[in-house]
């Protein structure tokens, strides 16, 4: 028999290359994904992963070398002749229209039509609906898109890509707003779509979720493809090595020694502090040069906290302290002062941390930017000084200076949501799931900046949805169960198990730290 179309990988690539100017994103690259298989892209950021997704979506065109789809050479110069051939994209930055309902979102950019030319709502509401059960989602068709969280809306991105019944699925870091029972869900859907004969190829960073849901996997360092294995034959030492050109021994900074702080006052604290439609009555102390961890599943209340300290939310109840005195947050601009001091990170850095169009230097300096005045005119030359210094902190290429933040790769777009904190000179973080989507090397990079500027005296609150980032860089762990710190870890006690088992409320609730202020030792509701 002969092995041609039937026998022929699902994708193949061959010395796909893409340039952008002199910037070389993929440099003939070259793999082939078999039918039926979960096949996973890994690199840093800026390795030309992304670039390969729009490749085989056809939102960008390579300037040389082929893509062949189940055999077949084809020319891919629209999303158009992708969805033709049966690829379809759930991208990491969310393509969902805010102002639009879940159900108008689920049926772009074709919906099915009449006879008579009107919308046929009533069937595609049923099948939308249908389809939303079958894969465990629930959401109201009528919200609109802009109203719902990260990972509902990550969510929603994957089940429409599902709904168009395609051959090849391509997922672009689908659980970096993913967290706990949600990356469960995916790797539920991908388990049903492989069993479905369906050809997924998946962009992560986090090697767990590679080994549960992937056969196989490609290695892209510098835009080129320099390794493709099973995922079973490969340490995950060997596949950093491969991903950053070195070892890495130890990811996170040693741990430091424990501190004494009773008799301190805090930097930051709060009493009884309630905001948003969960967070209720909770006490935290921050300290100076601390890192304070928080964790907790996802909507617990660390969204209402962190935009509560940073003037975003307003308080139902109880007061925020600095330096042991009241402090009334009115607004972002109340945390930005000078006296006051505190910056932050948010989830979503491209629409949330930074502007885009925007040069880096612009956004670096930017929320302080009347300290770079000199009467009416701008002191250009102290600005980029200033810039100039938190770029080589956080070690981002110069050329941020004149490029718009949305020309470089996630995990530096992360470093200059960084950076204009150092410029501002704040001394209190605020740091909502900062390694979201960042690749091994530079969350490395990220880890020893947070502990050098602890370590200067700064002060760090530190949400993650990885656990292990809580538990090796963080002094404290405080966990939120339903809007309560039910537990607080540290030294001996601060364990992943011991940290999940309290997020998903298995532990009684237990004060492990007497910090100023006491933590609520209350059960959770």
């Amino acid at each position: 028999m002969s092995s041609a179309p039937a026998a022929a990988p699902a994708v193949q690539v061959e010395g796909l290359t893409k340039a952008y100017g002199p910037t070389v994103a993929n440099s003939e690259v070259s793999f082939s994904v078999e039918r039926g298989t979960v096949h996973a892209l890994l690199g840093e950021n800026g390795a030309g992963k992304s670039t390969t997704m729009k490749l085989l979506s056809g939102l960008v065109r390579p300037d040389s070398g082929q893509i062949s789809i189940f055999g077949e050479q084809v020319r891919l110069t629209s999303a158009r002749d992708a969805h033709a051939v049966g690829i379809q994209t759930a991208f990491q930055e969310l393509t969902l229209v805010s102002d639009l309902t879940v159900l108008d979102n689920m049926l772009l950019p074709r919906a099915p039509w009449t006879p008579i030319g009107t919308l046929n709502r009533r069937r595609t509401r049923r099948e939308v609906a249908a389809h939303f059960s079958d894969l465990g989602l629930s959401v109201d068709l009528d919200a609109l898109a802009g109203e719902l969280n990260l990972a509902t809306r990550q969510k929603i991105e994957i089940a429409r890509a599902l709904f168009r019944k395609p051959s090849i699925l391509l997922l672009d870091e689908p659980t970096s707003a993913l967290s706990g029972e949600d990356v469960d869900w995916l790797g539920r859907i991908i388990a049903g779509a492989r069993k479905e004969g369906i050809t997924v190829l998946f962009i992560s960073h986090r090697m767990p979720e590679v080994r549960a849901f992937c056969d196989t996997m490609t290695i892209l360092r510098n835009g080129m493809a320099v390794q493709s294995a099973r995922v079973e034959d490969v340490t995950d030492a060997e596949v950093v090595e491969m991903i950053i050109g070195r070892s890495v021994e130890n990811a996170f900074p040693p741990p430091r020694p424990a501190t004494n702080r009773d008799g301190e006052t805090p930097v930051l604290a709060t009493r009884d502090l309630t905001a948003g439609s969960k967070l209720a009555d909770l006490d935290l102390s921050l300290h100076q040069g601390e890192i304070l961890g928080i964790a907790g599943l996802q909507g617990m209340g660390q969204e209402a906290l962190f935009s509560a300290l940073f003037g975003e939310q307003n308080l139902s109840a109880g007061q925020i302290e600095l330096d042991g005195a009241p402090i009334h947050l009115r607004s972002p601009a109340d945390a930005l002062d000078a006296a006051v001091g505190i910056g932050l990170v948010p989830e979503d850095r491209k629409t949330q941390g930074l502007f885009l169009k925007l040069t880096g230097r612009t956004n670096a300096t930017l929320p302080v930017l009347s300290r770079f005045h000199r009467g009416p005119l701008l002191d250009g030359a102290a600005e980029a000084r200033a810039a100039a210094g938190a770029f080589e902190a956080v070690e981002v290429d110069e050329r941020a200076h004149y490029l718009p933040a949305g020309a470089f790769s996630g995990g530096n777009q992360q470093k200059l949501v960084i950076a204009k904190w150092l410029v501002a000179q704040s001394r209190i973080l605020l740091l909502f799931d900062p390694t979201r989507g960042i690749d091994v090397g530079t969350k490395a990079q990220l880890y020893s900046l947070l502990r050098a500027f602890a370590d200067a005296g700064g002060s760090v609150l530190f949400h993650s949805t990885e656990i292990p980032e809580l538990v090796h860089m963080c002094d404290r762990v405080g966990v939120l169960y339903e809007g309560r710190l039910t537990h607080w870890f540290e030294g001996d006690a601060l364990t992943e198990n011991a940290v999940l088992e309290a997020m998903l409320g298995g532990q009684e609730p237990t004060v492990l730290h007497d910090a100023q202020p006491p933590a609520k030792t209350e059960a959770a509701p």
